[in-house]
């Protein structure tokens, strides 16, 4: 079993368990946690299915051409669809149930687009129903799923193991001796400790048994999606700094996006600038220092949603409260809705911004947390953006301790740059924008 199997612990609660397990819930667990079984389920039931009955079902066959075509164009999308949906639940918080329709929706219009624009003949009726079968296919594997076993994890005593126990939808199984039988769970060591040369052999032999042994720190970060701060982190590639390659092409698609987004902005902005000085007097535009791409200060421009002249410089009047009273009625909205960040595409266009990246402090307030928590200088490896990893996990910051926590994700979000990443963090957001649910 992988870490990422591990992390989809909601969608594949069980680790790779032999199939000779005693009970068949074990057995049931086993296979659901299995890629090779997910895909073959879902392929034949959304794919291979879909075709088989198309004659029967079909007013009108078409051209055995269009057949192919279609059935070639289904498996396209049901395995982009999967790559997408494991790339996305392999993150941590991930409910898998909420992702299925996103994932294998924009796999299938992803392939309809292509055949569209190369002019190839394709069935709708197949399209449509392998979409619906697949879809339906992980329902019911992800129902499958949660009836079966729970994800349980074995802690080996030693070193910073405690902080684990926290992540409450876990079954720890903190092991007393080697020798016990208490738990035959992939387990849990903190490598960087120094261990009872008895304990090391256990480890060892655990591993030569074929028994997944993770590191805690590895399986924190994993669980959590959070990477603790008094230490830095290196990526997979064994950098501090993300992925440049990614990191140009995510600059020419904020610049594409940002041109296009301002074509119906624009009336947008003209709306909501009359309707913030209507609520309250002063300029609807509100700008302010912030600290950005590789610690270089810029000027940020939001609608105006606090009182005038309400945002001192202070560390005290930067830092907003729940239901600060400084907040106008139509500000609350804005902030809610995540309108007052929408000028934010112009500082998207000066390359000062992204659309996804840590949120962007007031330079007093990052000043002043860089005194207080260690290394805070780090998130400014990436571009800030409108949105954020930070934002959809925990929302506003109204302390020290909100900042520090808040750091932790920034640091996960910086260390695991990606497009994965970014396309989570889109989902979240606008599943935030329609509910409120994080939003201050």
């Amino acid at each position: 079993m992988s870490l990422e199997d591990v992390v989809q612990s909601d969608f594949f609660p069980a680790p790779d368990t032999p199939l000779k397990a005693r009970t068949f819930k074990d057995v049931a667990a086993a296979l659901l946690s299995r890629m090779r079984f997910q895909l073959l389920t879902g392929f034949l039931i959304g794919v291979v299915f879909p075709a088989i009955v198309r004659p029967t079902l079909e007013l009108y066959v078409d051209p055995l051409v269009q057949y192919d075509n279609s059935f070639l164009g289904t498996t396209a999308a049901f395995l982009l669809g999967f790559l997408v949906f494991r790339k996305l639940t392999a993150f941590p918080g991930v409910r898998a149930s909420g992702y299925i329709l996103a994932a294998f929706g924009v796999a299938y219009v992803t392939v309809v687009l292509v055949f569209w624009m190369l002019r190839l003949d394709y069935s709708r009726y197949q399209f449509t129903m392998s979409f619906v079968m697949t879809s339906a296919a992980f329902y019911g594997l992800f129902f499958l799923a949660r009836r079966s076993k729970r994800l349980e994890l074995a802690i080996i005593p030693g070193g910073d193991v405690t902080n684990l126990k926290q992540l409450d939808f876990v079954d720890w199984r903190m092991l007393s001796s080697p020798e016990a039988k208490e738990s035959d769970a992939p387990l849990v060591v903190d490598l960087r400790a120094d261990l009872d040369p008895v304990w090391e052999r256990f480890i060892a032999d655990s591993a030569l048994a074929g028994r997944p042994v993770y590191n805690a720190k590895t399986v924190f970060e994993s669980l959590s999606g959070r990477v603790q701060v008094e230490h830095l982190s290196e990526n997979t590639f064994g950098s501090l700094l993300p992925s440049s390659i990614y990191g140009s092409a995510k600059r020419y698609f904020d610049v594409a996006l940002s041109l296009v987004s301002l074509v119906e902005l624009i009336p947008l902005f003209a709306i909501v600038a009359v309707l913030v000085r209507l609520d309250s007097p002063g300029p609807a535009f509100f700008r302010q220092a912030r600290m950005g791409f590789r610690g270089k200060p810029f000027m940020v421009y939001k609608f105006r949603t606090m009182a005038d002249g309400s945002a001192g410089n202070d560390v005290d009047a930067q830092m907003t409260t729940e239901d600060d009273p400084r907040i106008t009625r139509l500000g609350r909205f804005l902030r809610r809705t995540r309108i007052d960040e929408l000028p934010q595409v112009f500082n998207i266009l000066k390359g000062e911004m992204s659309w996804i990246g840590p949120r962007p402090e007031a330079t007093g307030l990052s000043q002043w947390y860089e005194t207080q928590i260690p290394f805070y200088r780090y998130r400014h490896l990436v571009r800030p953006g409108i949105t954020g990893w930070a934002q959809v996990n925990q929302g506003h910051v109204t302390s020290v301790q909100d900042a520090d926590l808040k750091l932790q994700f920034d640091f996960f979000y910086v260390k695991n740059f990606s497009v994965w990443l970014d396309m989570l963090v889109l989902l979240r957001t606008i599943r935030v924008v329609f509910t409120g649910q994080g939003a201050k």
